[in-house]
């Protein structure tokens, strides 16, 4: 006789202080570290028309130097049992318009992590924190403009 899997959701952590998302079934577990979510959501953002580039900031490089890690620039994700929310910080083409441009990165990423993890992504917060020109010099010498 057929029986149907238990699922058993749980949290667990590493020693490092990475977090998975653990699912039990009866014969195995599966866990997705939020470096896999941050690294789908990565690819997804750099994919999207209108993005230029994703926003590291001062911080990220900071604690890349320190740590040593590879911290996912632009990217910050919190991974619970079963949901995720994402932060991306990016830059994008000048002359696109930004409110389009925001919501189908918000749409892309969060279909690309739910699709590949099973995740539901409840949340994708986007921070545009500047703009390239491509062909056009702007005044200044800088290439991308970054507001603070």
């Amino acid at each position: 006789m057929f029986r149907e899997p238990r699922f058993r959701n749980k949290i667990e952590r590493t020693k490092e202080g990475g977090i998975f998302l653990a699912e039990r079934i009866e014969k195995g577990i599966v866990k997705i570290a939020d470096d896999v979510v941050a690294v789908i959501a990565a690819i997804a953002a750099a994919e999207t028309d209108g993005v230029a580039s994703m926003s590291g900031g001062i911080v990220e490089g900071f604690a890349r130097r320190v740590s040593g890690k590879n911290v996912h620039k632009g990217v910050h994700v919190e991974v619970g049992e079963v949901e995720a929310a994402i932060d991306l910080r990016v830059i994008l083409h000048y002359g696109v318009k930004i409110d389009e441009v925001c919501k189908q990165l918000q749409f892309q990423v969060k279909d690309a992590v739910e699709t590949m993890t099973g995740l539901k992504v409840i949340e994708v917060n986007v921070k545009v924190e500047g703009v390239e020109f491509k062909d056009a010099k702007p005044p200044a010498v800088e290439e991308v403009y970054k507001i603070r």
